[in-house]
């Protein structure tokens, strides 16, 4: 498989910046966007926002809380290590104002970088990636994602588990129009792992995704009408929904390292 080869040697330059990648009239210098941003409080609201981009509300029984004095489900611990906690609340606090509008079950945490990842002639490949502590039990919903800041789609899944211990490396949407998912079995998701996405551009329109676990490949997928779109990338904890019911009664915890996001400079 010489494209994908190519691609890993290509991705394999990321976190060097500086570092000119060869094979190309119109060498490409390596860039560090989002790196280092769970040292501290600092760190992280200078590179993130608290929450979706959209609001509080999403798709499941969790509403999002957390701000630069609440801490309560958006925290930092030692090591730069990130931890969104999803708590269950007893009383009626209403529906999400999200379709498909469940009944709000919990409190959770939500994070989005400012930096909106946009595959362009200038930045035509992109390396997104962290380590995670997932929960998997039934009702649990990690996500770390790509989703259109301005349009949906695009979308693209690199850690999704939905109640089971199968991670979900999703694309929407896909050269039929629809999605393309990769599912893959993770032992022991609550112990760390790597999650990696290597996105770049294959024509006018369409970008090729490579999806890693752990640093082995596991699929790509064709991304169409990705180029040019603007992408959040965000990391939250949702329960319930897709992953199942009734969730947990106790605490989640969902904790994130070493994530970053690199790119090339034509």
């Amino acid at each position: 498989m010489t494209h994908n080869r190519r691609t890993f040697l290509a991705a394999g330059a990321a976190g060097m910046a500086g570092v000119v990648l060869g094979g190309r009239a119109d060498a490409a210098v390596w860039e560090n966007v989002l790196s280092g941003t769970f040292a501290n409080y600092g760190a992280l609201e200078a590179a993130w926002n608290y929450r979706y981009p959209w609001g509080s509300d999403h798709n499941g029984t969790a509403r999002m809380y957390g701000s630069s004095s609440d801490h309560n489900h958006v925290y930092l611990e030692a090591g730069g290590v990130l931890v969104l906690k999803a708590t269950r609340i007893s009383w009626d606090e209403g529906n999400s104002s999200a379709d498909p509008h469940l009944p709000i079950r919990y409190h959770s945490g939500a994070i989005h970088a400012k930096q909106h990842i946009v595959v362009t002639d200038q930045f035509p490949s992109w390396e997104v990636k962290g380590e995670f502590q997932a929960p998997s039990a039934r009702g649990t919903w990690p996500a770390f994602w790509l989703t259109g800041a301005t349009s949906w789609p695009p979308e693209s899944d690199i850690l999704e588990f939905k109640g089971d211990s199968r991670n979900w490396f999703n694309t929407y949407k896909n050269a039929s129009g629809g999605w393309s998912n990769t599912v893959v079995n993770v032992s022991n998701p609550g112990g760390w792992h790597g999650y990696r996405a290597w996105i770049t551009k294959v024509s006018a329109t369409d970008v090729d995704i490579h999806y890693y676990l752990d640093g082995n490949w596991v699929g790509q997928h064709r991304g169409a009408g990705f180029v040019g779109k603007p992408m959040w990338l965000i990391i939250n904890l949702q329960m319930e929904g897709s992953s199942g019911s009734p969730g947990p009664s106790s605490d989640t915890y969902y904790r994130a390292r070493n994530v970053y996001v690199g790119r090339n400079r034509v």
